[in-house]
């Protein structure tokens, strides 16, 4: 099942001019053929690179690392929590008790124990693991970070990837992200453009998978749009007269997408989560987070090439007025069982599991991370606060090394023992697995923002 939004207009003879834009666009994307041929760029990547795509799984609120990948048995009570250790299936390598699943499965990963970035907002601090940089990062007081805003991590793929009419490049599922009402930036192509900010789509475990930018006028469906001649006949003069407008000749090429996909039997079918057999759904979780991640395969296997998958578009849990974020400043080990410690495991195992069993892993890049870590010392709230200066990431596939650790904090995991690295590092090297570096940025008037993490690899 998949929702496709609706719209009603009650002004401007019954559809507002934001709406002949948005219908008009539609009508007049993928009619000329030379328009389309100069949006499909060739890709100037490095040869032979192991990569081809990647799957961020973006933990918004900040997990504890003390909790899931860096536990310190050692520490003091107040320091450490009530979690072990376990041991995984590779030899001196162990992780929370919480995460049993992973734990049999760290062959195929990697854990990054040294991440550190500048800042312990949220927005700042989620701005900088998206692009690389806090410069155009907007705090939770409203400050915005000097320097001009650089692009997602994503768009920076979709722009030396080239525009692909029939399945975007770089697709994230899930709402904008939020810290309290405030949006952050960083979500999107910034200087690259809006043809390269992410292609939205979220899951709803009631309504199915939703596709907010195929919403339509009222009254208008996905059959009756079969042609550009079916969608001019449903509008007036008017319409007409929008469409060859200033404002519709930039939106053509990304509202291309949407209609290719929205008309497309074939194109919406990646979006059909029923084609998929009911165990593995089940595997997967029957719950929002999982179905993302099985879309993400399912978009990965069609051509995308960057997914990223919001646990929540806001920080904050449940209890606290969110939509199930990791930020988690009192209650921490109560929700951690309750909820986010046992679907992360689930899902990101099967997720890992359904990707090397189709073959995929080998050139399927998946990284799980939040923003930042939580304070090694717990508060006395029975919860952590955020924490910059040390945190973890798990990374796989791609040619990233598994059942392999980088890094080490020190006895507290308050901060990096050896080998500090920043999230510029880790999606550099990210980047250079898929064949993306120096050389491809600075055809696009970009550069790195980081140094490629060696260990990794």
């Amino acid at each position: 099942m998949f929702n496709v939004g609706r719209q009603r207009a009650q002004h401007c003879g019954g559809i507002s001019r934001r709406e002949l834009l948005r219908a008009g666009s539609l009508a007049a994307l993928g009619l000329s053929l030379g328009d389309l041929l100069r949006l499909e760029a060739t890709a100037a990547l490095r040869p032979n690179a192991p990569a081809k795509s990647v799957i961020l799984l973006w933990l918004w609120g900040g997990p504890s690392h003390l909790d899931t990948f860096d536990l310190k048995p050692k520490a003091p009570v107040e320091y450490r929590g009530p979690y072990s250790p376990i041991a995984t299936n590779v030899p001196g390598i162990d992780i929370c008790e919480m995460l049993p699943q992973l734990a049999r499965r760290a062959d195929k990963y990697a854990i990054l124990r040294s991440l550190h970035c500048e800042s312990n907002d949220h927005g700042i601090a989620g701005t900088i693991g998206l692009t690389g940089a806090q410069s155009g990062a907007i705090s939770l007081s409203g400050q915005t970070m000097p320097g001009d805003l650089k692009p997602a991590h994503g768009a920076v793929i979709s722009k030396l990837l080239g525009f692909q009419p029939t399945m975007p490049r770089f697709v994230t599922l899930g709402g904008h992200l939020h810290q309290g009402h405030r949006r952050i930036t960083g979500e999107g192509g910034g200087p690259l453009g809006t043809l390269h900010d992410p292609f939205r789509l979220d899951y709803d475990p009631e309504a199915g998978v939703k596709i907010p930018q195929l919403d339509l006028i009222d009254g208008l469906t996905p059959d009756g749009l079969a042609s550009r001649r079916d969608l001019l006949n449903a509008f007036d003069q008017q319409t007409r007269r929008v469409e060859t407008s200033a404002e519709i000749s930039q939106l053509d090429s990304f509202y291309q997408q949407a209609f290719s996909l929205l008309t497309s039997p074939d194109a919406r079918k990646v979006f059909d989560l029923n084609r998929e057999p009911d165990a593995l759904r089940t595997q997967y979780g029957r719950f929002r987070f999982g179905q993302c991640c099985l879309l993400s395969r399912r978009l990965i296997e069609q051509g995308a090439r960057f997914v990223q998958v919001n646990w929540s578009s806001h920080v904050e849990p449940v209890e606290d007025t969110g939509d199930g974020g990791w930020d988690m400043h009192d209650r921490n080990f109560k929700q951690f069982q309750e909820r986010h410690a046992w679907m992360l495991d689930q899902s990101l195992s099967t997720l890992l599991d359904d990707l090397d069993q189709r073959g995929m892993l080998r050139d399927t890049i998946v990284v799980a991370v939040g923003e930042f870590g939580r304070t090694p010392k717990i508060n006395h709230k029975s919860g952590r606060d955020h924490w910059h200066h040390c945190y973890s990431a798990l990374v796989a596939g791609g040619g990233f090394r598994g059942g392999n650790v980088v890094g080490a904090s020190d006895k507290h995991a308050e901060h990096p023992l050896s080998n500090a690295v920043t999230p510029a590092d880790l999606f550099t090297t990210v980047l250079d697995q898929m064949g993306i570096g120096t050389t491809q940025l600075t055809t696009t008037g970009l550069a790195p923002l980081g140094t490629p993490i060696e260990d990794l690899v």
